[in-house]
């Protein structure tokens, strides 16, 4: 499937955009670490530098999915989308590991901080950054339905939540003088960014292993199906789907009266691919002809409940 040109040029400028705040929030984040000498800081700081990597490794992904099928890629590049995520994910168990590891360290040996008031600046002006960003990469995402920009998005918008509980620790250590508050406070933070990395590995094993469109598409497929079946008589069976990235990808096969001419038969699949994309813009549908009166062709091995064919006389 063709990837669009100016789509593919705003996903781009998103991740670009990703990779301006990555850098920015970095910077904030390790002034603020230097400063105060918080753990908590350091493992936000961390965590915007998996940031960083994530972005850089996401924009590669989506040059790649961009590239037009070849002859050792007749589906075309969308899959780098989920290798993408699986690197990011993978990145941030990564982080976290850092964190656990620097936080048990400061919890035995906690030490007071320095300045907390300027690191709760920096570290919130960092926050905004993310914020900001992060809710613009998941419109963008969803609206493009790009994993890529999902997934960044997500972890952006997890690195402020971590970001929100780092700073309100921070905060209590400067009110109660309970330093080892900070150890804790990173640790929890490496307990949330652990399950985010889950949920970002669980998405991209999905999609390398071929899942199904979502429902919702789904949906769209069965309804423009159920419109042939009443108002031409057209039948359908072993019906199947499956995503790679932005690309979505349709099997059927469609059952016609034994007496059509091959040439009747085409122009009907034709029509329902045609009809098929219309509702799912950009989706490619194989298409497999065959007569409706033949019992042979309801045998389909590979589905786990073969479709069973109408009474005769039925439609």
């Amino acid at each position: 499937m063709p990837v669009d040109a100016t789509q593919q040029r705003t996903l781009v400028r998103y991740m670009q955009l990703s990779l301006a705040a990555a850098v920015a929030t970095i910077a904030l984040k390790s002034l603020a670490a230097v400063i105060t000498g918080s753990v908590g800081f350091l493992s936000d700081a961390l965590e915007s530098g998996v940031n960083l990597v994530a972005a850089l490794v996401a924009l590669w992904a989506l040059r790649v999915a961009a590239r037009p099928p070849d002859t050792a890629h007749d589906f075309g590049h969308g899959k780098a989308e989920y290798l993408s995520a699986a690197v990011e994910g993978t990145m941030i168990f990564v982080a976290a590991i850092a964190i656990v590891w620097t936080s048990v360290g400061r919890l035995i040996e906690p030490e007071a901080l320095e300045q907390p008031g300027i690191g709760l600046a920096l570290s919130t002006g960092a926050s905004a950054i993310n914020l900001v960003v992060g809710l613009a990469l998941l419109r963008a995402g969803g609206r493009h339905r790009s994993i890529t920009l999902v997934a960044d998005g997500k972890h952006l918008l997890t690195d402020v939540m971590t970001s929100v509980g780092v700073i309100v620790g921070i905060a209590l250590v400067a009110i109660t003088g309970w330093d080892r508050l900070d150890p804790i406070v990173a640790l929890l933070v490496a307990l949330n960014i652990l399950w985010t990395g889950y949920g970002l590995l669980r998405r991209s094993v999905s999609g390398i292993l071929d899942a199904a469109l979502p429902p919702e598409d789904v949906a769209e497929i069965e309804r423009t199906l159920a419109w042939y079946r009443q108002e031409r008589g057209i039948e359908f069976h072993a019906v199947r789907t499956r995503e790679s990235g932005r690309q979505r990808f349709i099997y059927l096969h469609v059952l016609v009266p034994g007496e059509w001419t091959v040439r009747q038969g085409h122009f009907v699949a034709e029509e329902v691919k045609a009809d098929l994309a219309d509702v799912l813009p950009g989706a490619v549908t194989f298409a497999h002809v065959e007569p409706v009166d033949d019992p042979d062709s309801y045998h389909d091995d590979e589905l786990e409940e073969p479709f069973v064919p109408p009474p005769a006389g039925s439609g």
